[in-house]
């Protein structure tokens, strides 16, 4: 079954090449059939978890000489990734439905690069993971420069070298964990239960340090963040928001799923740098938010600032002191990568709605949006609160979670430097509100019309996810927190 929810994306995807029949104007309601199916396949993996370790797995012989194998499975880490990801890869396919330039080769290019996500979240396998993680470079390369705008082949070129660079150092990182292993393995099972490099703490500090920039490249964190704006600003409105919503959560994934239980040592040494990462992460990107005009660079830059609270969550974990404390930063650390996936995917679809209709993401040419377009202006304002952690929606449960954990887990300063973010953050999207929503009109505000079916179709579940997270997040927490209790055992000295 997991197998199938992978590859039935690709094999869709090949399919829609092969079979010319499948015109364009077939090609996106294709796109949406076969994502709504793989999302069905998804809940049903879900509702067969019993919430205890790995569920769904299949381990067979793939390069035998080297020790790796084809090994995925699912657990309260990736499970609710999985799921994040075929949301919003149904959702950008249904945003597709408006006018999108060769509708046939997009699909298919966004079929395939949801298998590849989707097997990265589902990978037990460094190698499978490692293969995982670069074809999800070359599918967000062609995605930017195909059907970006404005200076599309230079950004797409930027963000391919950066994060091409970042999987280099990783693959050097995997290579150390393979060589410090016995007997020599890529199995992330195999390698959790006896970690590597546990009598070599020089050499497990170079690989983590190799694995540590390898992933910081792609959540992004300071200073392996400038590929980014350009990036969000040149893609396309999914293409913006599949790369925030889940290329980005590849890089958190793999310090949760990689780098902590396979190098605990390591990770508990230095677990202090990881901390100050993140609360500069978090400081800068919202510091630099507040001072941008274009809205795509701004929600881009929060991105950077809301991957920096995870960072921290996941770096208190590594602290001694209360277990429970560390725990409860983990739970809301993947809580925040679904929250953050589901919100900021929502947030670039309605900038897409914008430059769709003005050609334009200037916050200073627009104004009264919530007369011109109500619908749109209901569910940005919505959206914005989301990103901000108002409570009642899914960001206040992950942030309260990664705060509480962080002030109780060993590290109060940080926990407070990290808190000032969520005060700059709501100023930037507060202001935003009132200059494009509840100001004057602006020069191009006359050409934005309100939502059309397919985007309002596109947008409403991201937003209504975040609401039935703020207010009934159980289901979710019941289903992280066991995971997040493995985890700590794993790092535990």
């Amino acid at each position: 079954m997991l197998s199938l929810v992978i590859f039935l994306p690709l094999a869709a995807a090949l399919v829609l090449l092969a079979v010319r029949r499948i015109g364009d104007r077939a090609a996106v309601p294709v796109w949406i059939a076969v994502a709504a199916v793989d999302l069905a396949l998804v809940l049903v993996l879900w509702a067969r978890y019993d919430g205890a370790g790995l569920a769904h797995e299949t381990r067979l012989r793939w390069i035998p000489s080297v020790g790796a194998g084809y090994h995925v499975g699912v657990d309260g880490l990736s499970l609710p990734l999985l799921a994040m990801s075929a949301v919003l890869f149904l959702c950008c396919a249904v945003y597709s439905l408006r006018s999108t330039p060769r509708p046939r080769a997009c699909a298919a290019l966004f079929l395939a690069l949801q298998t590849v996500c989707l097997g990265l979240f589902a990978a037990l396998d460094l190698l499978l993971f490692f293969v995982f993680f670069d074809l999800s470079i070359v599918g967000m390369y062609f995605v930017i420069a195909g059907w970006g705008h404005g200076e599309r082949a230079r950004s797409a070129l930027q963000f391919f070298l950066y994060t091409f660079f970042g999987s280099l150092v990783l693959l050097l990182g995997f290579l150390g964990l393979y060589l410090g292993s016995a007997p020599r393995t890529f199995d992330i099972v195999d390698l959790t239960h006896d970690p590597p490099l546990t009598g070599s703490p020089g050499v497990a500090a170079l690989v983590l340090l190799a694995v540590g920039v390898g992933l910081a490249v792609k959540t992004p964190i300071v200073p392996f963040h400038t590929w980014l704006p350009p990036a969000h600003t040149d893609a396309p409105a999914a293409g913006s928001a599949i790369l925030a919503g889940v290329l980005l959560k590849m890089g958190t994934y793999g310090f949760a799923r990689i780098a902590m239980p396979l190098l605990p040592d390591a990770w508990r040494r230095y677990a202090w740098v990881i901390i100050v990462l993140g609360v500069v992460s978090v400081l800068y990107g919202a510091l630099v938010a507040l001072a941008q005009r274009n809205l795509k660079r701004l929600v881009a830059y929060t991105s950077v600032s809301h991957m920096g609270y995870i960072v921290l969550a996941l770096g208190v974990a590594g602290l001694a002191g209360d277990a429970a404390a560390h725990r409860l930063a983990v739970t809301g650390a993947v809580t925040q990568m679904v929250s953050h996936g589901l919100v900021t995917g929502a947030l670039f679809l309605l900038c897409g709605v914008l430059y769709d209709r003005a050609g334009s993401y200037d916050l200073d040419r627009f104004g009264g949006l919530a007369r011109a377009a109500p619908a749109f202006a209901v569910l940005t304002a919505l959206a914005a609160f989301a990103s901000l952690g108002l409570p009642g929606l899914s960001g206040f449960i992950a942030e309260f979670q990664i705060f509480a954990g962080t002030l109780g887990g060993g590290a109060p300063v940080p926990g407070a430097l990290a808190l000032l973010g969520v005060l700059i953050t709501a100023a930037l999207f507060l202001h935003v509100l009132q200059r494009t929503v509840l100001g004057a009109p602006g020069p191009l505000t006359a050409r934005v019309t309100d939502l059309t079916r397919s985007e309002r179709t596109a947008v409403t579940p991201l937003l209504a996810l975040s609401v039935l997270i703020g207010l009934a997040p159980r289901w979710l927490l019941d289903t992280i927190e066991p995971a997040s209790t493995a985890l700590i055992n794993a790092l535990a000295p």
